[in-house]
């Protein structure tokens, strides 16, 4: 009986030979291969080092086989084929009606967002919270806050209240669809998080097949990707309390919004993966003033 890493090897060397795009959890067929690999052994992620080097009986072996012909074949983000992703240590259902949990926000958000914030936030709001990945990770970091998951997407916010549900939220938890702030009313909060869609019109015409799986309302920001940026930044302000903060990732679209905003002190957060650096920035209600 093959041990679970000589599985893996070979749904490695199948999705390396496909010629896959990865993002969406993972960056490489290796990192893929070993989540799809723990999935099919019915342990999370993390579990799968300490589990290699065990025999991996039949039916798993059966279901990592057929996991790994799906994924060639449709070319499906490995997320919509489990249904699940990670994102802040925590685990999240998704399907494609959001898009798949990954924000560079995670790394930040599971270290408290320290040094940033003064002191813990008690009213957050999650725009375009597609799954509420982000929300919900905040809810667990600060538990005495209350939180809302606004999107304009009502299939999202269907995903988004499974997860709620899931992570057994409910009494601090709300969902509402809105357009950004749009239908927030006099509403204030102590900390803004969002990662809105911020792919510029050259990227999205050049998506991998992966990547068109996903809602495009998602990803598409406009001709140079700061269309969503923009309008957060006009916004917050007025529903920021005197010490809030926003915190929003800007991804590629960063140079952009800095030419759009050339005096706006934006604090970028650096975090561990390759392409994160400056994806994220951080102003205060104070650094908002002035739009």
């Amino acid at each position: 009986m093959k041990t679970l890493a000589e599985h893996a090897a070979e749904c490695e060397a199948r999705l390396r030979a496909a010629g896959l795009s990865f993002g969406h959890g993972t960056d490489n067929a290796r990192d893929e291969a070993a989540w799809l690999a723990s999935f099919a052994a019915g342990i999370a992620p993390g579990d799968f080092a300490g589990r290699a080097d065990l025999p991996a009986d039949a039916a798993c072996a059966a279901r990592l086989a057929r996991l790994t012909e799906k994924r060639i074949a449709m070319r499906m983000p490995a997320a919509y084929l489990i249904k699940e992703a990670w994102f802040a240590g925590r685990r999240f259902y998704v399907d494609r009606r959001a898009a798949v949990p990954r924000s560079h926000l995670g790394e930040w958000i599971a270290d408290g967002l320290r040094p940033w914030l003064a002191k813990p936030p008690r009213k957050i709001l999650d725009l375009c919270t597609g799954s509420g990945c982000i929300g919900i990770a905040l809810a667990g970091v600060f538990p005495e806050a209350r939180v809302t998951l606004s999107d304009v997407s009502a299939a999202a916010l269907a995903v988004a209240e499974e997860n709620v549900r899931r992570h057994q939220l409910a009494k601090r938890v709300r969902t509402l669809r809105c357009d950004l702030f749009d239908g927030l009313g006099g509403a204030a909060f102590d900390l803004i998080a969002a990662n809105p869609p911020y792919v510029n019109a050259r990227a999205m015409a050049g998506l991998p097949a992966e990547y068109l799986r996903e809602p495009a309302l998602a990803l598409a920001g406009g001709e140079d990707g700061t269309d969503f940026l923009a309008r957060i930044l006009h916004g917050a302000r007025r529903y920021l309390t005197g010490g809030g903060n926003l915190i929003v990732e800007a991804g590629g679209a960063r140079g952009a919004l800095e030419r759009r905003f050339p005096r706006t002190p934006f604090t970028w957060l650096a975090t561990s993966a390759a392409d994160g650096e400056g994806a994220v920035f951080l102003l205060g209600a104070a650094d908002l003033d002035a739009l």
